[in-house]
């Protein structure tokens, strides 16, 4: 009986130190692939760093200068600290498809077998809807908001904006409809893991009109409608994609469930 007790212990404690080793396992694989990540952000802020002139020239400040806009520098060291902030978004916006990949690799062994066979094309999908976005914002939006910014008012006015404000607001443009443009890849996932379905989608299909509205008024700082049905328009597509999208999706999950 005692040897029983004493057996059923060590069995015990067993399975306990697996338990402990099997977390501690997690946190370093978590650790592993945020060192990775880390790691891709500085690669590419490197190679930011060598175009970091031609970026700043060609990319940052074309837009305001193509439409008559005027920069300025308001602080000391305003131009050093703003070099390093693009270099920085540069690199994050150059690493994100790594962070992602990343990710996908720290969940995937809580997947089944046919699950992880997405990471890559998740992956693949979800950046292009993230440069997508980022393209749109700074071929479309941007020249429209700017133009806008340059034409309004009186001529007596000169608008010479702070570089730092300048570069904060296409910060926030262009991460921002990035980030947006990820719609159709998120209602994918929730929809093939079965949370999100179609129908739901156009129940609230209404609701998520208002919303967009909403969000097109917060995100686009110019008060001008037109500037802010740019934003909205490919919004608009996107839900309605991700309708059909999620249609499809649904429907693999259904039948992994018969299965």
């Amino acid at each position: 009986m005692a040897a029983k007790k004493s057996k059923a212990k060590r069995k015990d404690k067993k399975v306990e130190d697996s338990g402990d080793m099997n977390f501690l396992g997690h946190l370093e694989e978590l650790r592993k692939r945020i060192v990775y990540s880390l790691i891709s952000v500085i690669v590419f802020s490197i190679i930011a760093g060598v175009f970091i002139d031609y970026i700043m020239e060609y990319v940052l400040l074309n837009p305001a200068t193509s439409v008559g806009l005027k920069l300025q520098n308001l602080k000391p060291f305003g131009q050093p600290f703003l070099y390093f902030k693009v270099i920085f978004v540069c690199g994050f916006i150059g690493a994100f498809p790594f962070f992602l990949f990343q990710l996908w690799k720290f969940i995937s062994p809580g997947l089944y077998a046919n699950e992880r066979k997405w990471v890559r094309s998740i992956t693949f999908f979800t950046s292009l809807c993230f440069f997508s976005g980022i393209a749109f914002a700074y071929f479309v939006m941007l020249p429209s908001m700017l133009g806008f910014a340059s034409s309004f008012g009186s001529d007596e006015i000169a608008n010479i904006i702070d570089i730092n404000e300048f570069f904060s607001f296409i910060s926030l443009i262009v991460l921002a409809a990035g980030i947006l443009f990820e719609l159709p890849m998120i209602t994918w996932v929730l929809a093939r893991i079965g949370i999100m379905t179609p129908d739901f989608m156009r129940k609230y299909r209404r609701h998520a009109i208002v919303v967009i509205l909403i969000l097109a008024a917060i995100l686009t700082p110019t008060p001008d409608p037109i500037s802010q049905m740019i934003f909205a328009s490919p919004l608009f597509f996107l839900y309605e994609l991700s309708i059909f999208i999620a249609k499809a999706a649904y429907k693999q999950h259904q039948k992994g469930l018969a299965q």
